[in-house]
């Protein structure tokens, strides 16, 4: 199945997301996906019950951003949860182990939990890093995307695209178009004639903390 994906969104089994599993669906119909990574923060469970549960006209890949002692890791196609708190070849060689794929999301965005440079490069002399996450819509700037997606090609490794969804709204910000493939070596082969799409929005991001904010007050009340 080949098509638009988005590859870096979280439900609420991210503490701080409030895209339910439902509304996820709901909005890959909407937003006509071929498929999602779902990479809950240091979660797999509501990852794994999408991608045995998902209609048969989506992809989804089960996947988790894991939480290393030197930053964020992307997990691709995960049977089992990675703790956080790992050293980053930690926490890659514990995806490898499982069949998964080592992914840098966000690489280039001082604000957020960003694997550090050093280790990042450590990571892929090492061999342990698959690809680079080229465009994520929640970048406050755009340029971080523009120098993420540089930094991919000085690496010689593919890049992926996502909208880091914490809410509905969020979903298909950032995609990737890819053909077809099943498997993460596939994947990956897909990934070499993936065309990054979208772009980063502040304001939806912005709009989102605002509705979560808005949300979390509800639910106390």
């Amino acid at each position: 199945m080949g098509g638009r994906f988005d590859l870096h969104l979280h439900t609420t089994d991210s503490r701080d997301s409030i895209l339910s599993p439902d509304e996820l669906l709901a909005a890959c119909r909407a937003q006509g996906l071929a498929g999602v990574a779902v990479t809950d923060h240091n979660r797999l469970g509501a990852a794994l019950a999408l991608a045995r549960e998902c209609p048969p006209d989506l992809q989804v890949i089960a996947g988790e951003e894991v939480l290393t002692a030197q930053g964020e890791l992307l997990g691709l196609f995960l049977q089992e949860e990675v703790p956080p708190g790992l050293a980053a070849a930690e926490a890659a060689r514990a995806i490898r182990e499982q069949g998964g794929l080592v992914g840098a999301s966000h690489p280039c965005d001082p604000w957020r939990k960003a694997l550090q440079p050093g280790a990042l490069e450590a990571l892929h002399r090492e061999g342990w890093l698959d690809f680079v996450e080229g465009r994520n819509a929640r970048v406050m700037w755009a340029g971080y995307n523009r120098r993420a997606e540089a930094l991919g090609r000085r690496l010689g490794l593919p890049l992926t695209a996502g909208s880091d969804a914490h809410s509905l709204g969020e979903v298909g910000a950032c995609t990737v178009r890819l053909p077809p493939f099943a498997g993460p070596r596939e994947f990956l082969r897909a990934l070499e004639q993936g065309q990054l799409e979208g772009h980063s929005s502040a304001l939806t991001r912005i709009v989102g903390r605002i509705r979560r904010a808005w949300l979390r007050r509800v639910v106390r009340k």
